[in-house]
């Protein structure tokens, strides 16, 4: 006799019931018999744990046969190893996924978990009876019920959540997907940005800001000058001592000092008069000089703050930020602030050049090779500066520079376009950020936001399924606690176990006794998030370089690209990808004519540098 279907139980089909110990088909539908009352639906379909009818997931024909397709999938036996998924070419509502106790099988409604792994239908009655089945089966739903599959025991669950994690993971995939069509329309953009910007102040959503910068060094600098990196909430100074082109840099000497926090708040003179009076021990330190008998001593000035720059040797602050409060100084040309205190402390020093980190990695690239044209941050922040022609900047006052060229400062980070692959994650971490809608391309592939994305990709899986097992929320929901040279670690993982990837997770997120298979999906997550951050800054780059001309076929001048921070420095994952996506943009003949360099110290270095460049003391 066979048994009849409960419609709030387990269903059992009647070819199944002589051998229910060993094969079960269960599910648990929820019915909803007034077919006025419309579902609501709250997740896509392809969802384990999405609800939808079969009204809407097809026709009553179309059910029958999706019914008829599943249960001859799950008859076939497929023993290749555990979590392998298969989709049907000519049916994308059907996937099949073997482990190694169940078989599961999806369909347009839902999921069937069999056990064991394969049913065997050894005669044609049979077969009978699963055509039979799978119809009374189709007809069995009411047009607007709503039915949710549910897997059976453990291994069932954690197929599901696995299940569910990917699908995290390929969403994410596909929408930071950068083909190389998608980066020649963002290299568009950034050199329209790029024009707009030059044309006039404020015509771009990047500043493009004049740095009046003209001479960049080339290495046949002489003498001791000095640099104060001025940037946060330590400064440095620099003593370096230059000897030409043979020689080069043949000392240099730095001391690092912290801001006392109350000087972060106080008034201008206070701030400045210290960091003077560092100098001046600095200088007094190094002892009696003859060289500086009869002249004064001079100083490049990073100052790695917001300033309208109306000089190489001047620029008035137009906002602090990071911890710096200090009302009496915006509005005020900080220049002119640094050389009244070092008069005060009787420092004979003159400060020949105010720039920025990125202006100062372009010098520092230029010193030792003249053929570099562009400067990148890529570290913490990002940002880049090039050389571009005077005649080529409209909104340039004043008479033009004898060199012809005038470095400008893109502060790129901002820029922004609808062609930027950006996903649900960014428009979040944006969102709850201290300036929404702000550096839009820095939130993308800067070092200080890679980490904090890949832990809220981690996060909305671990909200979704339990492959994660038992996770402290309150780790994994704080903000920034995943670094990006965490995520450096886990992807450069080589060990047969990911062993560091699981002390990663374990130490930054509490996240412990993870598989093998999970720990090789975060490597995956990294992985994302990382090349898009690589192809995305190479598309900056070669906007850059397609805007001054350069990196084109036919075009055989020698062009460099210096790069200096920790990201493209010590993430070789990172400076891999985006050295192959330069090639890859650029063409095979073109790119044989441009290179990628690591400068370091900028900020440092580049600073003194500057500041022989433009000595006053040059003929």
């Amino acid at each position: 006799m066979q048994s009849k279907p409960r419609v709030n139980g387990s269903i059992r089909l009647p070819w199944a019931e002589e051998n229910s110990k060993q094969h079960s088909l269960r599910r648990r539908p929820q019915f909803q018999f007034n077919p006025t009352i419309q579902p609501k639906y709250k997740t896509k379909p392809s969802d384990p744990t999405s609800r939808r009818t079969w009204k809407e997931a097809d026709s009553t024909p179309r059910r029958l046969f999706l019914r008829l397709r599943l249960l001859l999938a799950a008859s076939t036996e497929s023993p290749i190893g555990p979590a392998c998924r298969y989709k049907s070419q000519r049916d994308p509502h059907l996937n099949l996924l073997e482990s190694s106790s169940s078989c599961l099988v999806a369909s347009a409604g839902g999921f069937y978990c069999l056990e064991p792994e394969t049913v065997p239908f050894a005669s044609p009655v049979s077969w009978i009876f699963l055509w039979l089945a799978a119809g009374w089966f189709g007809w069995l739903l009411e047009p607007e019920s709503v039915c949710r599959w549910e897997l059976v025991g453990s291994s069932g669950r954690m197929v599901a959540a696995v299940m569910t994690a990917e699908q995290v993971v390929a969403a994410l995939r596909e929408e930071c997907a950068t083909p190389a069509s998608r980066l020649d329309e963002v290299a568009a953009a950034m050199a329209d940005e790029m024009a707009a910007g030059l044309a006039e102040e404020g015509g771009s959503k990047i500043k493009m800001i004049v740095s009046y910068v003209d001479n960049l060094p080339n290495g046949s600098e002489e003498g001791l000058f000095y640099a104060l990196d001025l940037g946060g909430t330590n400064f440095r100074v620099l003593r370096v001592q230059l000897a030409g082109r043979e020689r080069r840099v043949v000392k240099r000497d730095t001391r690092e000092v912290s801001i006392p926090p109350h000087l972060m708040s106080g008034n201008s003179s206070e701030l400045f008069g210290f960091i003077a009076s560092v100098l001046a021990k600095f200088v007094e330190d190094e002892g009696h000089s003859a060289m500086f008998s009869d002249k004064q001593r001079e100083l490049g000035f990073t100052f790695s703050f917001p300033v309208r720059q109306t000089s190489i040797t001047s620029g008035t602050l137009i906002k602090w930020t990071k911890a710096f409060s200090i009302d009496d100084a915006v509005g005020e040309d900080v220049v002119a602030e640094l050389q009244t205190a070092m008069e005060k402390q009787g420092l004979d020093m003159r400060v020949s050049a105010l720039i920025n980190d990125t202006v100062g990695t372009l010098a520092a690239g230029s010193y030792y090779d003249e053929d570099v044209v562009v400067g990148v941050i890529l570290g913490t922040g990002s940002n880049a500066a090039y050389v571009e022609k005077a005649i080529a900047i409209p909104k340039l006052e004043g008479e033009l520079p004898k060199s012809g060229n005038m470095v400008i400062n893109t502060e790129w980070g901002n820029f922004s376009s609808s062609c930027l692959p950006i996903t649900e994650f960014d428009q979040a971490l944006d969102k709850e950020s201290l300036n929404p809608g702000e550096q839009i391309f820095e939130k993308l592939i800067s070092g200080m936001y890679l980490g904090e994305i890949v832990r809220r990709v981690l996060l909305k899986i671990s909200s979704r399924c339990s492959i994660f097992g038992n996770v402290d929320q309150i780790k994994l929901n704080t903000q920034f606690i995943l670094r990006t040279p965490d995520i450096s670690a886990m992807h450069h993982d080589q060990t047969p176990d990911l062993r560091i990837v699981a002390e990663k997770l374990a130490d930054n997120l509490k996240i412990t006794d993870t598989s093998l298979e999970t720990r090789k999906m975060v490597v995956e997550i990294c992985d994302i998030v990382t090349r898009r951050s690589a192809r995305l800054a190479a598309a900056g780059i070669v906007g850059i370089l397609r805007k001054i001309g350069r990196g084109t076929p036919g075009h055989n001048r020698k062009s460099v690209v210096a790069i200096d921070g920790g990201l493209y420095e010590h993430y070789t994952e990172f400076r891999q990808c985006l050295e192959s996506t330069l090639t890859e943009l650029l063409g095979e003949d073109a790119s044989k004519s441009v290179a990628v360099k690591l400068a370091n110290d900028g900020s440092g270095l580049g600073a003194a540098l500057i500041a022989a460049a433009h000595s006053q003391y040059l003929n």
